[in-house]
C-alpha cells in the first residue's frame, strides 16, 4: 500500500542494487509478530541505516489491506517496507511456505529473514520452532556487522 493506493512491486524494484533485509512472519497481527518480530525491526531502524541497509522489508501472507492495517496500529509508518503476498505466490517460489491449515490458517510464510544485496541473498535465517531466535533484528544486525559493505 502506498499513499496513492495499491500498488504491485517486483522483485527487480525491491532488491536491485539495493542492501534490504528481508524478514517474513506467519501473520499479521499474531503474536508473536506483533510483539516481538516487526517491534525488534523497527525499534532498530537506526541500526540498519548504519549499517548501509537501503530498505528493511516485512513480508506476510496477508492481503495488503491487513498489511496496510498492521502498519498503521504498529506505528512503522514508512520506516518498513511492509510486503503483502496476499496468495503465496512469492512465498511458495522462495520454498518458505508453512502449512497452518490445521490451526486454522491455511498456508503461511515460515519464520525467516534475509541479508539480500543486489538481488543476491547473502544470508537467510528460518527459524525452526515458534520462536524469534535466528530471524530477529539483533540477530541480523550481528550478521551485517560481520559483512564488508
Amino acid at each position: 500500500m502506498t499513499p496513492a493506493g495499491v500498488e504491485t512491486l517486483s522483485a527487480e524494484e525491491i532488491f536491485e542494487g539495493k542492501r534490504v533485509v528481508l524478514f517474513a512472519v506467519p501473520g499479521a497481527f499474531t503474536t508473536t509478530c506483533s510483539d516481538t518480530h516487526l517491534p525488534g525491526y523497527l525499534a532498530r531502524i537506526e541500526d540498519f541505516k548504519a549499517l548501509d541497509v537501503d530498505t528493511v522489508a516485512c513480508l506476510s501472507v496477508n492481503d495488503v489491506f491487513v498489511m496496510d492495517a498492521w502498519r498503521k496500529v504498529a506505528g512503522v509508518e514508512r520506516h518498513l517496507l511492509m510486503l503483502a503476498d496476499g496468495s503465496g505466490e512469492y512465498t511458495r517460489a522462495l520454498g518458505l511456505e508453512l502449512d497452518l491449515t490445521g490451526a486454522g490458517m491455511g498456508v503461511r510464510s515460515r519464520r525467516f529473514a534475509a541479508i539480500v544485496e543486489d538481488g543476491v541473498v547473502k544470508v537467510l535465517n528460518v527459524e525452526s520452532g515458534r520462536g524469534v531466535d535466528v530471524s530477529g533484528a539483533d540477530t541480523i544486525l550481528a550478521a551485517l556487522g560481520g559483512m564488508s559493505s
